[in-house]
């Protein structure tokens, strides 16, 4: 299927591993033209070269922390000199902060998190919406967690912030759906990424069992019997990306192999 994504020019935070370098990977893989934002350029960089060699899309590399508004800011900038023209495409895509509960915790802990996992995504976003709606056309794509629906006792301070991001999510795309911009957040469960390893070995050390007996004891949680394909992940992200999902906006689309238990 041709998702029509040729040519369109995207913004991929955390391009260089994970659930980012799927995405992009998926959208060049479709002819869209990606900017990878990250922190770390040499791992940027690696990716950027992959991608150009597939000979489909074009990829280039913008470097900034997502806690450093203002830098943020200036890299989105550098990714539209290079790219030639307005962001169309953005996904909104931090890291995950450390298992925890929430009470007791110090004002601080919530302001850093805060920071980088959602005041920066608002004002990412507001930065390239402008010319979006003028277009009237944009999508905006969040990366959250099934936590969002339902919470894990051993993720606090996620659980907390990653709702806040769908509840603006919905919000936001009441508020441009009319001029051709759709908002959908993403809500992956067990999906095979880095971020899965390091909570699979924090649950190891809690627990005293192995990284390996800690992820086969989440997986019999997992009706499909597996954990997710970051492929799987990008795959659905093109879809929502391209002309194709003009009907799709404000909606949680979880790719969780089955895991949440509500309807």
């Amino acid at each position: 299927m041709d998702l029509k994504l040729t040519g369109k020019r995207a913004l991929v935070c955390g391009g260089s591993s994970g659930l980012g370098r799927a995405v992009a990977t998926a959208l060049a893989a479709e002819g869209a033209h990606v900017a990878l934002l990250s922190r770390n350029v040499e791992a940027l960089q690696a990716v950027a070269d992959e991608l150009n060699a597939a000979g489909t899309g074009r990829a280039v590399v913008v470097t900034a922390d997502l806690a450093d508004h203002e830098a943020l800011l200036r890299a989105v900038d550098a990714a539209e000199d290079l790219l030639g023209g307005h962001t169309e495409i953005l996904l909104n895509n931090t890291g995950g902060p450390p298992p925890s509960g929430v009470s007791n915790l110090e004002p601080a802990v919530w302001r850093d998190h805060f920071e980088s996992m959602v005041l920066s995504i608002f004002r990412l976003t507001d930065r390239v919406l402008p010319r979006m709606r003028a277009a009237g056309w944009g999508r905006v794509l969040n990366v959250a967690s099934i936590t969002v629906v339902e919470p894990s006792a051993a993720l606090g301070v996620s659980n907390t912030l990653r709702a806040s991001v769908a509840a603006w999510a919905k919000t936001l795309a009441n508020e441009v759906g009319p001029d051709g911009v759709t908002v959908n957040t993403l809500l992956p469960g067990r999906i095979d990424t880095p971020r899965i390893d390091r909570l699979d070995r924090a649950t190891a050390e809690r627990t005293g069992m192995t990284p390996e007996q800690a992820r086969a004891e989440s997986v019999k949680s997992i009706p499909v019997g597996r954990l997710g394909t970051p492929e799987e992940f990008g795959a659905t992200a093109a879809f929502l990306a391209s002309p194709l999902a003009a009907y799709v906006t404000g909606s949680l689309i979880r790719l969780d192999g089955g895991a949440v238990k509500t309807i």
